[in-house]
């Protein structure tokens, strides 16, 4: 398993299999099978992948404390540049080819007045430094603390994601509640996680006020 995990051909076949989505995409285009509203479609597709690969690049830490594979964290990366990808997709047929967004005031007007709107232009720009810091350049630049302390606005994506998901439907919530349960759990494995590595350490200080007296 650890020699399948490190071998380039495999991360080459991450890299082919996070663009499938646009592959489909891009064939459902040609065949004109985008639906009686396209744009709405290809801009909830785009959406759906972006939440999706959030969910999946979530999923690594976990995933390399359970099985215990360190391998498997040289994926992250790639998983996460990939939702950065389709939310940038998802952000530009939103703001080129919806109708309403014919300039920039009535683009604003959307994103102050829509709350989910809002919340999807939140979400969209936490990612943002996330992409833009992603290299090693960057994590020597940065230091390795503060670069880990600045990614865990990959936690602020991904409940804004669902947030604005949620509020995007009107009326059939199943996806957006099937992400937020999703989310929840990853978030809280962390949580629990993290509790357990303090606990060891709140008992090893005050082992010497004990003895002491």
């Amino acid at each position: 398993m650890n020699r399948f995990l490190s071998s380039p051909w495999t991360k080459a076949g991450v890299f082919l299999l996070g663009l499938v989505p646009l592959a489909v995409l891009v064939w459902f285009g040609f065949q004109m099978d985008l639906t009686a509203n396209p744009i709405e479609y290809v801009t909830h597709y785009t959406g759906d992948w972006t939440i999706r690969f959030i969910c999946i690049t979530l999923c690594i830490t976990p995933l390399r404390m359970l099985l215990n594979r360190p391998q498997i964290t040289r994926f992250r990366r790639m998983l996460g540049l990939y939702a950065f990808f389709y939310g940038c997709l998802h952000l530009a047929i939103w703001v080129v080819l919806d109708p309403r967004q014919n300039t920039i005031p009535a683009i604003w007007e959307d994103i102050a007045k829509r709350r989910y709107i809002t919340v999807g232009m939140l979400a969209f720009l936490a990612m943002l430094p996330l992409a833009i810091t992603s290299t090693a350049g960057w994590v020597r630049r940065l230091t390795f603390k503060r670069w880990k302390r600045l990614h865990r606005l990959v936690y602020l994506t991904a409940i804004a994601g669902v947030i604005h998901y949620w509020w995007l439907v009107k009326s059939d919530i199943r996806k957006p509640l099937m992400y937020a349960a999703i989310v929840t759990l990853l978030l809280g494995y962390r949580v629990v996680s993290w509790m357990r590595k303090r606990k060891p350490v709140a008992e090893g200080t005050s082992q010497p006020t004990v003895s002491a007296r």
